[in-house]
């Protein structure tokens, strides 16, 4: 059984980490508010941008003339898988459900005699996705010194992941992040990027424009813009998700910082009682020898 002084010890030990995971849980809640603003705000954007490319690739009718970056290839073999995970554990299963989904996809593919490519944003992501698949990682995005996802973070991003499409690298790109929907709910979520992917809609499908200039030169104009529309969603809900998360798992852990020191208590103060007690029958035991 552990001393009082050992007993003492261990219960301020506690006492401080509760501290921490107390201040980090307010900290969590401070910045959940901003990312949470960011992200519902850059939803409506991304829904339209989402049905204009819709109306311009309706109206290209699979031709073959559509951007490569639209049509795709005939017969894909590789394919970039972009784990967008955080710079910082502490957040519970968020980190690893991303990992845990990547993961999945990378083994498939690979069952299919497809090539496998992945491409990390977030160290987390990178530290767990090495142990499998070290051979695969061709490239890493730190995001440790950015402290706000804007255009440009996602503009970095997308150019990499378009350059490497335009030189050949990969066929197919899907990038998998956290799609947040409350404090306690973050959703693993797989959003192909490349080629992009068009939804099927009977009313989008019965509107016709015309469009100056082509409907061609339109779209080499706007698909990056909408590939770079996508990550840059994909990076603030995966923001939002993480703050979420951590605000989630710091309470817990506070909360279970609390329970610690109870029981630490009633144990100290049972073997304090005890120590007391034996001193008195000591004493007792001397006094009657006498």
């Amino acid at each position: 059984m552990p001393s009082l002084k050992d007993l003492k010890i261990r219960i301020d030990s506690v006492k401080s980490t509760r501290k921490i995971t107390k201040a980090m849980q307010m900290v969590a809640a401070a910045k959940l508010r901003r990312a949470q603003e960011a992200a519902e705000n850059a939803r409506p954007y991304a829904e339209q941008m989402a049905t204009l490319t819709a109306n311009l690739a309706a109206s290209m009718g699979g031709q073959a003339s559509a951007p490569l970056m639209l049509r795709g290839k005939t017969d894909p073999q590789t394919h970039l898988l972009v784990a967008a995970t955080a710079e910082r554990g502490l957040c519970g299963g968020f980190n690893s459900s991303i990992v845990r989904m990547v993961r999945e996809r990378a083994r498939e593919l690979l069952n299919q005699d497809k090539n496998v490519k992945i491409l990390t944003i977030g160290k987390k992501g990178r530290e767990q996705l090495k142990r499998e698949f070290e051979t695969s990682l061709v490239e890493h995005v730190d995001l440790s010194e950015t402290r706000h996802i804007d255009h440009l973070v996602a503009n970095r991003v997308a150019g990499r992941i378009e350059a490497m499409f335009v030189a050949g690298e990969f066929d197919i790109a899907t990038i998998f992040f956290s799609r947040f929907q409350s404090v306690i709910t973050q959703v693993p979520t797989e959003r192909q990027l490349i080629p992009v992917e068009v939804e099927d809609d009977d009313d989008t499908a019965q509107r016709f424009y015309n469009f100056e200039p082509s409907e061609t030169e339109i779209l080499e104009e706007l698909l990056p813009r909408a590939m770079a529309n996508q990550v840059l969603t994909a990076l603030l809900e995966n923001a939002a998700s993480e703050q979420g998360a951590r605000m989630s798992a710091m309470d817990n852990a506070t909360r279970n910082a609390g329970d610690m020191i109870d029981k630490l208590t009633i144990v100290y103060n049972r073997s304090r009682q005890a120590a007391i007690t034996k001193e008195l029958i000591e004493i007792i035991s001397g006094a009657e020898a006498l």
